[in-house]
């Protein structure tokens, strides 16, 4: 899939694609958790596993060096799933550990596969990386 740079970005922040996410998807560094939370998002849309991968911490429990099953699972995922709409509730940012309580809203096969996370984010050597996220609700 692709995404006009002039359309509103899906990852809910009101922008266009080309002044939000894009921005991050072609290689500058999310500033803040919150804001590399929302290029994830819609690196799923986009099924950008790279950019998954590269933005996922060593200490991710889906973290490996196996990276063509990596890939290709990242990939899956994507393809059988729809994401409709991702809903950011608080954003605790501080200099090295930040968290991010989101909603995701899904859809798997017409199913609801949606989800309420709050999400961990270390940054290392100026970047931040996802690390994990405790389900909620």
């Amino acid at each position: 899939m692709k995404i006009p740079p002039n359309s509103e970005c899906p990852c809910g922040s009101l922008k266009k694609y080309k002044k939000c996410c894009k921005v991050f998807h072609d290689g500058s560094n999310a500033k803040t958790a919150e804001e590399l939370m929302r290029s994830r998002f819609t690196a799923y849309i986009l099924n950008d596993a790279n950019y998954i991968i590269k933005t996922t911490h060593s200490d991710n429990q889906d973290y490996t060096l196996n990276i063509d099953s990596w890939k290709k699972d990242i990939i899956n995922f994507s393809d059988y799933t729809d994401f409709i709409k991702l809903e950011i509730y608080e954003s605790i940012e501080d200099k090295k550990e930040s968290f991010v309580k989101f909603r995701a809203t899904l859809q798997q096969d017409n199913l609801d596969a949606s989800f309420t996370e709050n999400s961990r984010f270390l940054k290392v050597n100026n970047k931040w990386f996802y690390v994990d996220g405790t389900f909620t609700e």
